[in-house]
């Protein structure tokens, strides 16, 4: 049997870099580091659509989840914390709907490559990406109303945004493929 028919059959449809069991642990590091790194490169242009895209192929909902929400939690902590985000009403209802669009775009993401045949290629990662960060942008679109901030989805800015999303997630899915080759979190080695 070939190493990438895992078991249980819903692991198959599972990118695993590692282990399926250290699966969330290596995905919550993996984002959580990302989450760090883009929080104080991007400030406000973190890739949630991209970290969603990642936790829906090696995680099933729940477990994505839940990492989504550390990843969040990692970028509200920073920005509030050590980029001094100013404490007031509207700040800090946009980092809940910042949450809430990065776990809308989790479960889209998870329904998309659900959806899509079992082997996780770039075109299916694309495609997921690609309905999350719609989503992701509408949940957040939705909050201008109550909160503001039309002027962050212009033209100009959300497909930049979209741009980032897509190299983040490029480069998670290579770290991911990095990780999987070097094998140093107890995959099993395929006898020869």
């Amino acid at each position: 049997m070939p190493a990438e028919m895992l078991s249980p059959d819903v692991d198959r449809f599972r990118r695993h870099p590692v282990a399926p069991r250290l699966a969330p642990t290596f995905c919550l590091a993996l984002l959580t580091a990302a989450c760090a790194l883009a929080s104080f490169a991007l400030a406000c242009a973190t890739p949630f659509a991209a970290f969603a895209v990642v936790a829906a192929a090696m995680l099933s909902l729940r477990p994505a989840l839940l990492v989504v929400t550390g990843a969040w939690l990692v970028n509200q902590s920073i920005g509030f914390g050590l980029l001094h985000y100013p404490v007031d009403g509207s700040t800090l209802a946009w980092g809940f709907v910042i949450g809430a669009a990065a776990l809308v775009a989790t479960a889209t993401s998870s329904a998309v490559l659900s959806a899509l045949p079992q082997r996780r290629t770039p075109v299916m990662l694309a495609s997921a990406l690609a309905v999350a960060y719609t989503t992701y942008e509408l949940v957040l679109f939705a909050a201008t109303p109550a909160l503001g901030g039309e002027a962050g989805f212009t033209a100009a800015i959300v497909p930049r945004l979209g741009l980032i999303s897509a190299v983040w997630l490029a480069g998670l899915v290579a770290v991911c493929e990095l990780v999987r080759l070097v094998a140093p979190f107890g995959r099993k080695a395929v006898s020869a």
